[in-house]
């Protein structure tokens, strides 16, 4: 791919260029409703913040082993055999610069330069881009509403028939729709992509914020699958930058020589931050409890108002909702939310090129109060004429 056909590949991060407009109102005096970034409204566990106070004070700061502090990769591994019953070397963990650092690893040392890397439309938006300024070609696998966002094996295979990709990458849960994959059907598509040559990439960074379905890591059906996870969704430590691979073999040190030139590693004190978040179960678990609440309120609000396709999510932390019924532009009427309702949500076209111009995400990661106020305001900005 030529560098001008990488560049026109590119497309802004929306939810961060909505965010980047609150911001501008708030600073004039005016008060937002923060619908629209990913981002829990929770700040890390007490422990958490009184160990890296502590640390300020009596420990110099500095470059850890590249691929993360020994006693953090010790913790993941202990997370893993209590979670999901799997044993995973500590050599084949990789402490990342956030989960973003995570994905550029996984496609740099996982493919050669220029493969078609499979993922699901709507996805992530970064996926999409992050894969285009490598020089990777994105190859996207439609999902629909009325199969509730989920992919099947099926899928993957009928998708490889049309256009034969190296990778599949899939988040289970999903952003934006907070879709879940079932055990039994991530099993068959990890099979699927072992009968295929198709390296399996598992996205698990909204692992823990299941709404009741249980939730399954790839590395539960073998240790040939990249896993990429992350400290800020469940964790509330989204500014600390702080995620983590688990590697197959063959990857492990081609990996870590890349992080090493790459991000030489990741913040200490972040990396000490997240050594403690993982003994503090109890204290995330009630903040999912409160998302779970939020997104029950804001779903049936977002369905009394006329949005449609929207249904509570198996899990993170959003409701990914039709506004066909309002427009068909999804942009503008994010733009037209925010100036006229002080109401931040992001346009779908993040998530999908090609239909998101109907739809929008709203996350109900934040507080309670935020969430009855944004439904009050949108209430009254859809009463007027667009």
């Amino acid at each position: 791919m030529a560098k001008s056909q990488e560049f026109d590949a590119l497309r802004p991060f929306y939810a961060m260029e909505i965010l980047a407009l609150a911001k501008q109102k708030e600073a004039q005096g005016t008060k937002v409703c923060h619908l629209e970034v990913g981002e829990p409204g929770a700040r890390a566990a007490p422990q958490v913040r009184e160990a890296v106070a502590a640390a300020v004070q009596n420990e110099p700061q500095s470059y850890t082993h590249a691929k993360g502090n020994a006693s953090l990769r010790e913790g993941l591994v202990n997370y893993y055999r209590q979670r999901h019953k799997a044993i995973v070397d500590p050599e084949d963990i990789l402490v990342t610069n956030g989960s973003s650092a995570g994905f550029i690893l996984a496609f740099l040392a996982g493919f050669e330069r220029g493969a078609k890397i499979a993922v699901t439309r709507p996805g992530y938006p970064a996926y999409l881009n992050i894969l285009s300024s490598l020089g990777f070609e994105p190859v996207e696998i439609e999902l629909f509403a009325e199969k509730s966002w989920r992919l099947d094996a099926d899928e993957v295979r009928s998708a490889y028939e049309k256009q034969p990709f190296a990778g599949l990458l899939l988040a289970s849960p999903a952003n934006p729709t907070g879709a879940m994959i079932e055990r039994e059907e991530l099993e068959e598509i990890i099979k699927t992509c072992r009968d295929l040559g198709v390296r399996f990439i598992s996205d698990e960074i909204y692992h823990g914020l299941s709404h009741g379905m249980a939730e399954t890591s790839a590395l539960e059906f073998g240790d040939d699958a990249i896993i990429i996870n992350s400290f800020s969704k469940y964790y509330c430590m989204t500014g600390w930058r702080l995620g983590w691979m688990v590697l197959p073999k063959d990857m492990a040190r081609r990996t870590e020589i890349m992080a090493q030139n790459m991000f030489i590693s990741a913040p200490s004190m972040s990396q000490l931050a997240g050594e403690v978040a993982l003994k503090c179960r109890d204290y995330y678990d009630a903040q999912k409890v409160h998302y779970l609440t939020n997104g029950l309120l804001l779903t049936r609000a977002l369905q009394e108002m006329g949005f449609g396709d929207v249904c509570q999510s198996d899990g993170a932390f959003y409701a990914y909702a039709n506004v066909s019924s309002f427009t068909d532009d999804s942009v503008e009427f994010c733009k037209k939310l925010l100036e006229r309702a002080d109401v931040a949500a992001t346009p779908g076209v993040d998530f999908d090129r090609v239909n998101g111009n109907k739809f929008v995400r709203f996350s109900y990661a934040g507080s309670r109060e935020t969430i009855e106020d944004a439904i009050e305001k949108m209430a009254g900005f859809l009463s007027r004429p667009l």
